[in-house]
């Protein structure tokens, strides 16, 4: 089984449950979208939040949108000083073909990441 990674990262506007849902959801419907992939093909998922994040984990979110038979973690990102606020990141591990290109994705305001591996929006 090829094993290939997709990051991506997005914010929420607030720290709120629905928010972060929502945001999270938003995120792994683009990398499925942007990867040419179903759900069925993702292994597992890392999701992590920022410290100002806490009223619900990413993997709430992950859940709601159809991706329950996913093994998935939460964590808290590092508390680094000047860090992009309310950011959710994804790491997924997909099961592909090794000449499946991969598009990393990220949206909102963490579209300023990593800008030389985010694809481009639309």
């Amino acid at each position: 089984m090829p094993l290939r990674a997709i990051k991506g990262a997005t914010t929420a506007p607030i720290d709120s449950a629905r928010e972060i849902c929502t945001a999270t959801t938003e995120l792994l419907h683009a990398i499925l979208s942007q990867n040419a992939l179903r759900v069925e093909q993702v292994v597992s998922l890392v999701l992590t939040a920022t410290p100002d994040l806490r009223s619900e984990f990413p993997a709430r979110g992950a859940r709601d949108a159809g991706w329950g038979e996913v093994p998935m973690l939460c964590a808290q990102e590092i508390d680094v000083p000047g860090a992009l606020p309310r950011c959710i990141r994804v790491l997924a591990h997909v099961d592909v073909d090794e000449r499946h290109a991969v598009r990393h994705v990220y949206l909102r305001d963490a579209r300023g990441l990593r800008p030389d591996l985010a694809a481009p929006v639309g």
